[in-house]
């Protein structure tokens, strides 16, 4: 390319769709049926093309991707959660290219996915010495209400090839409060065993950002936060506090390759405004059902 150029569009949509055919409640696109081959299709609009609202869980299907357990998966039976974008921008260089993605999530409900807590024990098992407490473990990522995100893609090219090397999910766009928490919770071991019945410690942490990284080791996903507090005890400032600290000593999480890749890929579907991406289908969902699930963890 010659020279520097920079585009923005307003209204840019996004949405996830399946079945364009199929139309959820709500007027949106549904999730495709456990048994098809690959995952829910993002539509991807520019240029002042109709943003449509499509199913969060179909936007959020890049969670169960990137866990590298089995995952259970629960929509709340009342939810009506859609996902909007509102704005696009984009630059490009002879070198470099960034482009940024601002989204709404719509409606009320819940969507959340638990993570298979033997594995996730025996992965951090494998970075705590023997002996010490395993802390700071992965329980669960749960989506809850209405908020703006926004997707920052970063890249390079060589030649006529670009290379993303970062996609930077965030949830706190223009403000707002993440609608985003993970649970956390450590165990000591007894006998040299970790029980995740024997789990204490449970705190609930409001996440600001998701990162992923191009890599040729094991991916982690990066992890930002805004605050963290006690189960089923409210937010604070005193949370906020600790949630900034907190920052400075939760490790990455480990995620798989595939759903690592795949987040990259949905980067580089954005930065070359293609009308749609197709995520694989996660074989890792143990169970996927709507429930009548609460606000607590």
């Amino acid at each position: 390319m010659a020279g520097p150029v920079s585009t923005s569009y307003a209204e840019a949509g996004v949405g996830a769709a399946s079945d364009v055919n199929k139309p959820a409640a709500g007027g949106g696109k549904s999730a495709k049926d456990v048994n098809d081959a690959n995952g829910p299709t993002v539509l991807l609009s520019y240029e002042g093309q109709t943003a449509e609202k499509n199913t969060s869980s179909s936007f959020l299907y890049f969670v169960p991707l990137v866990s590298p357990t089995l995952v259970d998966v629960e929509t709340s039976a009342d939810n009506n959660q859609m996902v909007r974008t509102i704005s696009y921008k984009r630059n490009i260089t002879t070198k470099s290219f960034y482009a940024s993605c601002e989204f709404e999530i719509l409606g009320k409900g819940l969507y959340k996915n638990t993570f298979n807590p033997e594995e996730i024990i025996a992965i951090c098992q494998k970075e705590t010495k023997p002996g010490e407490p395993l802390a700071n473990a992965l329980d669960y990522i749960k989506f809850d209400g209405v908020g703006f995100g926004r997707i920052d893609v970063k890249g390079t090219i060589t030649g006529s090839t670009q290379t993303v090397t970062e996609v930077a999910v965030h949830f706190n766009a223009r403000g707002h409060k993440s609608p985003v928490t993970i649970g956390l919770y450590t165990i000591d071991p007894q006998d040299g065993q970790y029980k995740y019945e024997k789990k204490y410690n449970e705190i609930i942490a409001r996440v600001a950002t998701l990162t992923f990284k191009k890599t040729d080791g094991q991916p982690r996903m990066g992890v930002k936060l805004v605050s963290i507090n006690k189960a089923n005890k409210p937010s604070g400032y005193i949370g906020r506090i600790k949630g900034v600290i907190a920052n400075f000593f939760i490790n990455p999480p480990v995620v798989s390759k595939l759903g690592n890749d795949t987040m990259l890929d949905f980067g580089l579907a954005l930065v070359q405004k293609k009308p749609s991406f197709t995520f694989p289908k996660a074989n890792n969902i143990r169970t996927n059902k709507a429930a009548t699930i609460t606000n607590k963890p």
